[in-house]
């Protein structure tokens, strides 16, 4: 705001917000733009509420509107390539449980084996904030990570172990190389990130009949 001059807060107009914001406009993103917008509106209210103004000149004030974004998925056929592309009874775990159940990388690197119940097929994760929450997997996920366990030799807790140090859990940097390393091979050409499959698991959700408004957080099958 020291655009505006060494002007007291009684002195601004709504005209000089406006051309102020015009000026910010051509150097910000419309997302930092609001930012900036709500910025400048809380501080006029406050001084409003607090009778240090008689009027608020940023009540006018709208924010631009925002173009939204088409969460980004990968296609069945970018699934069974990625499939195929599997080497090794990990990858393929992997791979099964980021795309069957909706979860973050974050969640994925801190899940453990005594996490998951396989009469349920599920598994307790830890989301953002500690909160916790069930998600399921499919019978095919569920014989991948049977095999994939029963091939390890180590005593780790960690679902998802290195295989360097198979003692050691599975950082997300590396969840996310095993998966670039699977788009390479299978030659796919949308990007493939931990991320993306949350969305696919929302949109097979969407197509199985799930209410629009729907977020993988709050599915419990």
């Amino acid at each position: 705001m020291s655009e505006l001059g060494d002007l007291d807060i009684k002195e601004v107009t709504l005209t000089m917000l406006k051309e102020y914001l015009a000026r910010q406009a051509n150097r910000l993103k419309p997302s930092s733009l609001g930012h900036r917008i709500r910025f400048v509106r809380s501080l006029f209210r406050y001084a409003y509420e607090e009778t240090y103004l008689a009027t608020n000149p940023s009540l006018k004030l709208r924010e631009p509107k925002l173009d939204k974004r088409i969460p980004k998925f990968l296609i069945e056929e970018d699934i069974i390539h990625l499939k195929i592309s599997c080497q090794s009874l990990r990858e393929r775990a992997l791979l099964e449980f980021l795309y069957c159940t909706g979860c973050r990388v974050g969640e994925v690197e801190k899940v453990n084996i005594e996490d998951l119940n396989w009469e349920n097929c599920s598994a307790i994760v830890n989301g953002k904030g500690s909160k916790q929450r069930e998600v399921y997997f499919t019978t095919e996920c569920k014989v991948w990570l049977k095999r994939y366990l029963a091939s390890r030799e180590d005593s780790c807790k960690a679902l998802f172990v290195t295989d360097t140090h198979p003692t050691k859990r599975m950082a997300i940097s590396t969840i996310r190389w095993v998966l670039k390393r699977l788009a390479d091979r299978g030659e796919i050409e949308a990007n493939v990130y931990p991320h993306r499959f949350r969305h696919t698991y929302a949109c097979q959700l969407l197509d199985n009949g799930a209410p629009h408004g729907f977020h993988p957080r709050n599915a419990r099958s």
